[in-house]
């Protein structure tokens, strides 16, 4: 009997554990790859304990297998270490090689990453693909920064709109970030973080040629900070060649990229259009009898509502003009075409999307009426 007790005991434990350690979740993200690439779901701003973040970095592996992401990075502040009487390490590598080790058994890739923290006009700015970061600990910015580049890393521009830094909520260009574009060494913005939005930040990223960004800039737990308010974690769609790392890096230094957060998507027309038409797709276009209202269904087979305006010639039958797509989910509208068409161009925008300042990406589709 005792050791049946004993028995019981393990199988339960060994259940609970693993029922702790699940990393299956209904808020799974998912993507399409677009034509020529993969659609990659990453975020490159996260911190735990060994800088001011508030988890040890196996938490954010498991995370990330949550949702479904395909490649992180733990990006420890440099400079800024509140922890460090608790949790004392010299080595800045540290967290990285404990991602790592958590990450090994699993598909999931983890790049190597380090903040720079500066005050303003410096700012903050992650530097990721390194490979030490205990180099990239200078005296002064500019040295931080040219030891990156020596790293072959890329490197973005944090949360420049950040009130703390910025008291108008607007990104300023000073003289060291154009320097240290005009250098080589600084190659993207972040548009989204945090879940907050800036569209002057998309404006830089356009005038100034940086690689679109979004991320989490999580410090605490993705499901108390983001999910249980009803958000997904926010992140950066990579359009890479293959999934690896060398792929990743090639992409985001070619700028082939879309920063996402819940339904709100943005990025260059170039990469954010192919991503837009391979979310939706059409599933049938057939009049209603010998009536003149045409039935169209289209299906979203992303993880996010997309919401839609008409921009068609025709009006709707019984649909509002602005509609949402759901989330692995399908819609049915009935254009009121007047008399019956062989085919109509379906031309939707994406409202929520940003391809520019007050721009949004839009949809059009040619589509042949079934009989």
């Amino acid at each position: 009997m005792k050791i049946q007790t004993i028995l019981f005991a393990i199988v339960f434990s060994n259940a609970i554990y693993s029922q702790q350690h699940s990393h299956s979740s209904t808020q799974a993200l998912s993507f399409p790859d677009v034509p020529g690439y993969k659609t990659l779901k990453t975020d490159f701003h996260q911190h735990t304990v060994f800088s001011d973040g508030y988890v040890w970095p196996n938490i954010r592996i498991m995370e990330a297998l949550r949702d479904n992401l395909d490649a992180i990075s733990l990006t420890e502040h440099l400079e800024y270490q509140p922890h460090s009487k608790d949790i004392p390490h010299p080595d800045r590598n540290r967290a990285h090689e404990l991602a790592i080790q958590e990450a090994k058994s699993h598909d999931l890739i983890v790049i190597p990453g380090s903040e720079i923290t500066r005050g303003a006009p410096i700012g903050h700015s992650n530097a990721i693909f390194i490979t030490d970061a205990n180099d990239l600990l200078q005296d002064e910015a500019e040295e931080a920064f040219s030891t990156a580049k020596s790293q072959n890393a890329f490197v973005f521009w944090n949360h420049p709109a950040w009130h703390p830094q910025n008291p108008n909520g607007n990104p300023n260009l000073s003289d060291f970030q154009k320097a240290r574009i005009q250098n080589g060494e600084l190659h993207g913005i972040e548009v989204i973080n945090d879940g907050d939005y800036a569209e002057e930040s998309l404006a830089l990223a356009l005038e100034e040629n940086l690689t679109i960004m979004g991320t989490s800039d999580i410090h605490g737990l993705i499901d108390w900070h983001f999910k249980e308010k009803g958000h997904s974690r926010p992140i950066t769609l990579v359009f890479a060649k293959e999934r690896t790392q060398n792929s990743i890096r090639e992409a985001l230094f070619a700028g082939r990229t879309v920063a996402v957060f819940d339904d709100l998507m943005v990025g260059r027309k170039e990469n954010l259009l192919p991503l837009l038409n391979a979310c939706i797709q059409v599933k049938e276009a057939k009049y209603i009898g010998k009536t003149s209202i045409l039935r169209v269904t289209v299906e979203n087979v992303s993880s996010t509502d997309l919401l839609f305006e008409n921009l068609m010639p025709y009006n709707f039958y019984s649909n509002p003009a602005v509609f949402t797509v759901p989330a692995k989910g399908t819609k049915t509208l009935q254009i009121k075409t007047l008399k019956q068409l062989d085919g109509i161009e379906l031309k939707l925008s994406a409202i929520r999307t940003y391809t520019a300042p007050k721009e949004h990406a839009v949809l059009s589709r040619n589509l042949i009426v079934e009989d």
